[in-house]
């Protein structure tokens, strides 16, 4: 089983916690905590099964509101890392990475970094430099335990809002500077 991150072991589920849905809270608090981190504003996440817009369904879905609070150096960067986020903070928690269950955000990603790359190598590298640095993005401490905390906040209430993101992401830093 490959871990993203040798140095964190995957986290433990809640005793009588169903292990796919504290997955999907581990992908869903994954996203938004990139978000966050990079100042976006959420609206709200959840982890309730829900309808896609053209067919389908989703196990959970972190809605990010327009606009941002700081400016952004690159916004097609930012929205890579927050769509690589959710299957980067899973795998943390499984020990290796969903393809299958990251697959509507790894199809944005493709699509987004088709813009950037000119062949499929450049493309794939390009791919693999947006992963790692998602790792290390969320490889910090804080960024670690705010994860935990919204995903266990989402175990307990299903939905929460974006305000209750922001506060325990500031939480997280706080406890870990």
């Amino acid at each position: 089983m490959k871990t993203p991150d040798s140095k964190t072991p995957p986290t433990q589920p809640s005793p009588g916690a169903d292990d796919a849905l504290v997955a999907t809270a581990h992908h869903e608090a994954g996203h938004a905590v990139m978000a966050v981190s990079l100042g976006r504003h959420i609206h709200k996440v959840t982890i309730a099964p829900g309808k896609m817009a053209f067919g389908g369904t989703r196990l959970g879905h972190c809605e990010i509101k327009k606009g941002r609070a700081k400016g952004v150096n690159d916004r097609l960067e930012d929205d890579v890392l927050i769509l690589l986020a959710g299957m980067v903070a899973e795998a943390r928690f499984t020990g290796q990475y969903c393809h299958r269950g990251a697959g509507r955000d790894l199809d944005d990603v493709a699509n987004l970094l088709c813009t950037r790359a000119a062949s499929p190598r450049q493309h794939e590298t390009l791919r693999r430099r947006m992963i790692a640095k998602t790792e290390h993005i969320l490889s910090d401490d804080a960024h670690v335990a705010a994860i935990r905390t919204i995903a266990g906040e989402l175990l307990d209430k299903t939905t929460i809002s974006g305000r209750a993101v922001r506060h325990h992401f500031q939480q997280a830093q706080q406890r870990h500077p």
